[in-house]
């Protein structure tokens, strides 16, 4: 039977649960909080994982995949359901707007994981544009990214494909695996390390799922073909799932995604294009909007080549993108949904104390 200590239940875990839910007093009937883990939430309902084993739960819908949560049973009345009463602040949020939101939401693909995987097929041009906006949310998550390569023995492009990822990551661990030859899974393997969750993120038919399976060393998920006029694979994975990996480190699994709209990621945005934004610094007037100006530090840069204008399109894109967010994040919207945003300020305070005292062991 699977343990919380096999989805990542460390001491360092423990000691903040306790800290979190200190005040919880235990009354007649109602016995002290115990600590879980979402493994897999869908539609308002969640299977936790617990110290007894899995069980479901009904919640609000606000619990995710990875989430570690306080449940409470009720000892005086059995058949009662156990029910969610809490939940730890996330130190790890990956994010990406809502598609086809009529107002600006976010939706939360994975919390508290520790790595998340940008996974590329090898096999198929490489989407520079597509890797660096991946990498944006990665950052800005709190969790650390990687590159990770998949179908390395479909390739005839090797090393031009490797070379080329290694450029566009600029210094993001790269890792290059076939999961049918079983290449690059040991180094993978020992890079998540114990206690760890590693989200792997990626288009329909990157190899995720096959990927899992190669590493977990079962058939953990199902695998599809993929079209071989497009590159294209069908959704296999239509939720996000924890997978014990052993030693405490976990897997997660998620459906496929064609686009990834960005929330509110400028850490992001900067840690992945930082060289741009340096050159702005170096601009003969503060106000320079990097047109026609003259003394412009990226015209200068964009015509000796040292930065490529690819690279230059592809940040003002997410810039433009961030900033439309934002106008859509009305001052009527934040008066509406005053207390919504309050409760998410709160929150985001809440996990900022929670990721410095998670960091600092």
């Amino acid at each position: 039977m699977n343990t919380l200590s096999e989805y990542g239940f460390t001491d360092r875990i423990r000691g903040l649960f306790s800290f979190t839910f200190s005040s919880a007093v235990p009354t007649p009937g109602h016995p002290a909080l115990e600590p879980a883990r979402a493994i897999r939430a869908d539609r308002g309902r969640v299977l936790l994982i617990t110290a007894n084993g899995p069980l479901h739960v009904e919640t609000d819908g606000t619990v995710v995949t990875g989430d570690w949560v306080a449940l409470a049973r009720n000892s005086d009345d059995v058949a009662a359901p156990p029910a969610v009463v809490g939940r730890l602040p996330r130190y790890s949020t990956l994010q990406r707007k809502k598609a086809h939101a009529p107002l600006s939401e976010a939706q939360v693909l994975a919390a508290n994981v520790d790595l998340v995987g940008v996974v590329v097929p090898i096999d198929r041009p490489l989407s520079a544009n597509r890797l660096e906006r991946t990498l944006v949310a990665a950052w800005d998550s709190g969790a650390v990214p990687l590159v990770i390569l998949t179908k390395a023995d479909l390739s005839s492009r090797f090393d031009e494909v490797v070379g080329q990822t290694v450029e566009r990551a600029r210094g993001v661990e790269v890792f290059t695996t076939s999961a049918e030859a079983g290449d690059g899974l040991d180094a993978l393997h020992s890079r998540i390390g114990a206690g760890s969750t590693l989200a792997l993120i990626g288009p329909s038919g990157a190899g995720k799922s096959t990927l899992i399976n190669a590493l977990v060393g079962f058939h953990a998920q199902d695998t599809g073909e993929v079209r071989a006029g497009d590159g294209k694979g069908r959704h296999t994975t239509t939720v996000r799932e924890l997978i014990p990996l052993g030693a405490g480190s976990v897997l997660m699994d998620t459906p496929g995604v064609r686009g990834f709209a960005l929330w509110d990621a400028e850490d992001g945005l900067e840690a992945v294009f930082g060289d741009i934004e340096e050159l702005f610094g170096h601009c003969r007037f503060t106000d320079c909007a990097h047109g026609s100006e003259p003394g412009c530090a990226v015209q200068n840069a964009l015509g000796t080549g040292e930065l490529e204008e690819r690279r230059w399109l592809s940040y003002q894109k997410m810039q433009r993108e961030l900033a439309g967010l934002h106008r859509r994040q009305s001052v009527a919207e934040q008066r509406r949904h005053g207390r919504s945003f309050h409760r998410m300020a709160k929150e985001a305070a809440l996990a900022k104390d929670f990721r410095n005292r998670f960091r600092e062991g």
